[in-house]
């Protein structure tokens, strides 16, 4: 598979531009050189399967990669059994959306840890996804992949070593490292080429080459605070990090090709079209050297 990049949702120009419907953005992407899209479930599933079915062959058209992004409110760690319960079903919701629409990936935030202690948190989440791989290789979803995400804040579920942990639980978990989640997290730790790269070695050692090869990647500035996560930004808004070209670089010198989303805030395509252009000037030099 080859390097893909593209945005979490529509950018404000595509609505300035007079779109109104995600069955435009296919080739609104394509025109722009994309080849990724992030459809957001986030605030809740309510997409039609007709919906679905047309982006989808939009995307197919239009050799549009897709990834859905599932409910925010999905918490594995929740102590009260019903609303785990809750949970799992929207998991499994959004894999019937991925199912009509032709996604291949499916992304989600494990949970928070609320008022419990982190491990005991992270062990209910541990056991809860375990009975989500479970329901979705039962109703036949092995052609999708389900993707922890790597979170900002620090109260909830989803350091690098936790998202690792739950991606050992099978070989087809592909993990979402968002670097501007992990940059927050830590406080500003990303930021020579070396602090990528010790990333990319973590998951390698963890995970093995071949899935490495293929991580889900969120990337955005991302302001923070003492508790993580506080904001995210434009890629213009450059008093916040992390920056794009150290990653850039280890993605052309260790030959990976993953999808790359782009979560800036209302500029996600704009700056997709960015990152894209960032790899290839790095690759163009690398050749040539």
């Amino acid at each position: 598979m080859n390097i893909k990049f593209g945005p979490s949702g529509n950018s404000q120009s595509f609505y300035d531009e007079g779109y109104k419907s995600s069955l435009d953005m296919p080739k609104w992407l394509w025109e722009k050189g994309l080849s990724a899209y992030e459809y957001s479930l986030t605030k809740g599933i309510r997409l039609k399967r007709e919906t679905a079915t047309k982006i989808g062959k939009e995307a197919e058209k239009h050799n549009i990669f897709l990834s859905i992004h599932a409910p925010y409110y999905i918490n594995l760690a929740n102590p009260d059994h019903k609303k785990r319960e809750r949970s799992k079903k929207y998991i499994l919701d959004t894999f019937y959306a991925g199912e009509w629409m032709g996604a291949k990936r499916i992304v989600f935030h494990p949970g928070s840890v609320g008022k419990l202690e982190r491990r005991e948190a992270f062990d209910i989440v541990l056991n809860t996804f375990e009975e989500v791989l479970e329901i979705i290789y039962k109703n036949g979803f092995n052609d999708i992949s389900i993707c922890p995400e790597t979170m900002g804040k620090i109260n909830q579920i989803g350091t690098l070593e936790e998202i690792l942990e739950l991606s050992k639980l099978d070989e087809k978990i592909i993990p979402t490292i968002d670097f501007g989640h992990i940059h927050a997290r830590d406080g500003g730790s990303l930021n020579s080429k070396k602090d990528f790269e010790d990333v990319i070695n973590t998951i390698e050692k963890n995970l093995g080459r071949t899935r490495t090869k293929n991580i889900h990647i969120h990337f955005s500035r991302i302001e923070f605070t003492q508790g993580g996560e506080k904001k995210h930004w434009t890629y213009k808004d450059i008093q916040f990090g992390p920056n794009f070209e150290p990653l850039a670089q280890v993605l052309v010198e260790r030959n990976l090709t993953p999808i790359i989303i782009c979560e800036s805030r209302g500029t996600m395509a704009e700056d997709a079209v960015l990152f894209k252009n960032i790899y290839e000037d790095i690759k163009k030099n690398t050749i040539k050297a």
